[in-house]
């Protein structure tokens, strides 16, 4: 099974961010090489799900975190949806929260099949 592991650094964040981008009305998803871990393809996923202070209160912010990160490892456990070659940033918004999980799901699965078709 993939391991979730989180970016740590602010450096690594900020190169994440000046690549490409999917919006949606309830996620935005940030991607970009991996420039990490070169020897463990295949074992680890680098995603981090950030918030904005602004949505409501922790517990607020923390369900939608945990709504997106359960529907990442459903879409891994589908082993040809998510590109493991790539480091992603989740940024959760307000509607994810009162969005039901498998209308998530489909937007989750939709937009990473779009960002598998994109170009670098």
């Amino acid at each position: 099974m993939t391991k979730l592991e989180s970016l740590k650094k602010n450096s690594h964040f900020q190169r994440v961010l000046r690549n490409r981008v999917i919006n949606n009305e309830c996620f935005t998803i940030y991607r970009s090489k991996n420039f990490l871990d070169k020897k463990n393809k295949g074992k680890k996923l680098y995603v981090s799900f950030v918030m904005r202070k602004k949505i409501g209160n922790a517990v607020k912010r923390n369900r939608i975190k945990r709504k997106l990160r359960s529907i990442v490892q459903k879409l891994l456990m589908m082993n040809s949806t998510i590109n493991l070659d790539y480091i992603y940033v989740i940024f959760g918004k307000d509607k994810a929260y009162k969005e039901y999980n498998n209308s998530l799901y489909e937007k989750m699965k939709k937009s990473f099949k779009r960002m598998q078709s994109l170009k670098v």
